[in-house]
């Protein structure tokens, strides 16, 4: 599935390249308080969408960050994720993903990468807190939403809880099921003007 692709994100450099120095800024931060802020990240680039769309909190990743040698250097990672259970259009997705460029860019966030795919648009960037932050239209139109801390202090995690569902509900096949005047039109975003841009 899509979403253990994006789990593959790496530890110990997302918060940049000046090795012990920059690492040793996040060691006030612990894994449960990054997990806290990347809900906080997650739920406010959601908000965002407008009209909105419907999500799911995806499966969560705790890891132990490792130096050269594989050894424990007392520091972990956290990742976690939304899946929309909404049907985005070929013709939306760029209007899409554009809209949570536009507010990742709002709130200081760095793109970092974009691809410009009609069936599967993406944008990557980072947060000043050294968080990786990724949205990406896979199989259906199915958006995916990730964010991945740096190496921040190990600690203990509490799992967010996630809403249990029917398994002969629709939304157990694992893909959007769910139809939007909007975001699942077979048209193009109008313009909010007719003149020319």
């Amino acid at each position: 599935m899509a979403l253990a692709a994006l789990a593959a994100s790496g530890c110990g450099v997302v918060g940049g390249g000046e090795g012990a120095g920059n690492q040793g800024s996040e060691r006030n931060v612990n894994m449960q308080q990054a997990s806290d802020r990347a809900d906080e990240i997650l739920d406010a680039t959601l908000a965002a969408v407008r009209p909105g769309v419907e999500a799911r909190r995806g499966p969560s990743t705790d890891g132990i960050c490792t130096d050269f040698k594989n050894d424990a250097t007392g520091a972990g990672q956290v990742v976690r994720r939304r899946y929309v259970v909404t049907v985005i259009s070929p013709e939306r997705r760029g209007s899409f993903v554009g809209v949570v460029e536009r507010h990742w860019k709002a709130q200081g966030y760095e793109i970092t990468a974009v691809r410009p795919n009609k069936e599967k648009p993406a944008i990557f960037a980072n947060a000043p807190e050294g968080f990786q932050l990724t949205v990406e239209i896979g199989y259906r139109g199915q958006a995916f939403f990730t964010v991945a801390s740096n190496c921040v202090t190990e600690s203990e995690v509490v799992e967010p809880d996630r809403e249990p569902f029917d398994p002969d509900s629709p939304e157990a096949t694992g893909l959007p099921y769910i139809e939007s005047p909007f975001w699942s039109a077979d048209t193009p975003v109008p313009s909010p003007s007719g003149g020319a841009g």
